[in-house]
């Protein structure tokens, strides 16, 4: 059905006439060109761009240099690796072993993979496609461990903690977090199925197939690849590059390596698959769901998005100073191909940039910013603002506090977990906030206090008047020692200075931590950001868990003052 429904459309597209074929005109690769001139220059990394349609490629060309230290320019052929772009086509190879029959989406993952530890809840084939395991992210958790992402790391280093955690983020099929963990998992099951590789098989089934043969998964970190990019970013304060160094031996979440050329032969096999069958785009496209019942924009290794009123799906991807985009619009069959070997590269805007010229009679008028509040220069009598000063609870949130204060003219508030923020007077009874689209309303009565507010941003949501907590005291000393995660067989320690405490790591150095509450400190690693403290009935501090964006509540264990006290015995003796 889906074929004879683009043949209908190719011939209304026919019959159309002049007027159509006017309103549909390309840009001028000037135009496209121009997007990227600041990338096509000597000694800049930069990116290879293609623009594909009705199963062509309209457009190709390359910006900037492959390799700065040889000079090797970028060009459509030019091999990038494009990180999480690679999860569609391990996505892909599962559907099409669950349409001959070898494996079912809904299977249990140990039935294939039994090293993965038993939680107790059924993690499924499904859940891992559309990240909604609860498992921990391989990269959150390797660097926790003490790795740096730069380290080598191969598919044994990331199964050999994954057999070792305990426990879950949350139970499968509850919530969506994006896991590069499950497509590891979904490669290695291709591979236990087949009694393949999976690189090999995809060699073999998909791109060899489509005519891809610039396009292989990279599972040996020495392999040599001809024509290769390698990657870099700014280097700080110096306005030169740097390299960003890639080791990864491990595929299925990641490790593609492919070309703007060889893209263009995927994407139109999403329009007309040479590999599959429509019903094997029909189930990739199929939105993930959570157990309440709410619908994910995340599919099978694609996401669904909007742009100016138009519907898309795709991936994009990074690691090192890789960065790489591919977006398809299936009503209007235009597809874009962003590839781009520098960290600070924005490929996603870069392909919607690309969009917006060749989909312009499409595309509906972006929103205009929303106007500042009428009266931003409102001459307020300040000492009406301690009327106002306190502590509001929300009533829809209880515990999520808003404070308010005056310092001189400015007016601040500060959320329950959040910085505070300034916000300035609109009218005697009213402040807006400019960081977000939000005001606050005081409610004056006639006669006593204010206890009343309403904060407005989405809807409204009215607060009450409460008496501030009274902060506890807070013994650094009681947090300070050495804290053992048996999962990842790691020791950080927290260190007192004075009244700063620090986080240690053998690996990772140290940082100042920032004590939120008695319980609650903060780090500013993007592996450890969250830690909270667990403490037995007499208040003595067992260990913490530390989490992060991908990694909730990992349990560390807090070790003896004297755990690795004395010497070692002399050798021999």
């Amino acid at each position: 059905m889906k074929t004879l429904f683009y043949a209908l459309l190719i011939i209304a597209c026919l019959l159309s006439g002049s007027q159509s074929t006017q309103a549909q005109t390309p840009p001028s690769t000037a135009k496209v060109d121009s997007l990227f001139a600041e990338w096509n220059k000597p000694g800049k990394p930069g990116a290879a761009v293609g623009v594909v349609h009705q199963g062509k490629l309209i457009y190709a060309k390359g910006f900037g240099e492959a390799d700065l230290e040889t000079g090797a320019p970028i060009t459509p052929e030019t091999v990038f690796h494009v990180a999480s772009v690679s999860k569609q086509f391990t996505a892909y190879a599962i559907v099409l072993l669950a349409q001959q029959g070898k494996l079912s989406l809904d299977d249990d993952i140990r039935k294939y993979l039994p090293e993965v530890p038993d939680f107790g809840k059924t993690i499924t084939l499904r859940h891992l496609l559309n990240h909604t395991s609860g498992l921990r992210d391989q990269w959150n958790l390797l660097a926790m461990s003490g790795r740096g992402l730069d380290d080598v790391i191969t598919k044994d280093h990331i199964f050999n903690l994954i057999k070792r955690q305990k426990e879950l983020n949350f139970e499968p099929g509850s919530a969506f977090n994006y896991c590069n963990t499950g497509y590891t998992l979904l490669a290695e099951t291709v591979s236990r199925v087949t009694k393949q590789t999976f690189p090999d098989w995809m060699k073999q089934n998909v791109f060899k197939p489509l005519g891809m043969n610039s396009t292989l998964f990279y599972d040996n970190n020495e392999r040599l690849v001809k024509g290769r990019a390698y990657s870099f970013h700014r280097t700080p304060g110096v306005g030169t590059y740097s390299k960003s160094p890639l080791n990864y031996a491990n595929v299925g979440a990641t490790s593609l390596f492919t070309t703007v050329n060889d893209l263009a032969r995927w994407i139109d096999n999403f329009r007309a698959p040479k590999v599959g069958a429509p019903a094997t785009m029909t189930q990739m496209l199929e939105k993930g769901r959570v157990t309440k019942g709410d619908t994910l924009s995340y599919a099978l290794g694609l996401a669904h998005g909007q742009y100016r009123g138009l519907s898309n799906y795709g991936h994009n991807g990074a690691d090192a100073g890789f960065r790489s985009a591919l977006t398809y619009f299936p009503r209007e069959d235009y597809g874009f191909i962003v590839l781009s070997n520098q960290a600070e590269f924005s490929p996603d805007r870069k392909a919607f940039e690309i969009a917006s010229l060749y989909l312009a009679p499409h595309l509906k008028e972006e929103k205009k910013a929303a106007a500042p509040p009428a009266n931003t220069s409102f001459k307020f009598d300040s000492t009406l603002f301690r009327t106002y000063a306190g502590s509001y609870e929300l009533a829809e949130a209880p515990g999520f506090i808003l404070r308010f204060r005056r310092e001189g003219d400015r007016y601040f508030t500060q959320a329950t977990g959040q910085s505070e923020v300034e916000m300035f007077p609109s009218s005697d009874s009213t402040f807006f906030l400019k960081v977000v689209e939000a005001s606050v309303v005081f409610h004056r009565p006639k006669e006593g206090p204010v206890n009343r507010i309403t904060l407005r941003q989405n809807g409204n949501h009215p607060g009450t008047r409460v008496q501030p907590a009274k902060t506890p005291e807070i013994k650094r000393e009681e947090m300070t020692g050495k804290y053992y995660s048996p999962e990842l067989e790691t020791i950080y320690t927290i260190a007192q200075e004075g009244e700063t405490l620090k986080l240690i790591h053998v690996q990772h150095g140290e940082v100042p931590l920032k004590v939120l509450t008695k319980d609650r400190l903060q780090a500013p690693w993007w592996f450890v950001q969250n830690i909270e403290l667990v403490r037995d009935a007499s208040d003595k501090v067992l260990g913490l868990r530390m989490s992060n964006g991908r990694v909730q509540n990992l349990w560390f264990k807090r070790l003896s003052d004297d755990f690795a006290a004395g010497t070692p015995p002399l050798p021999g003796k």
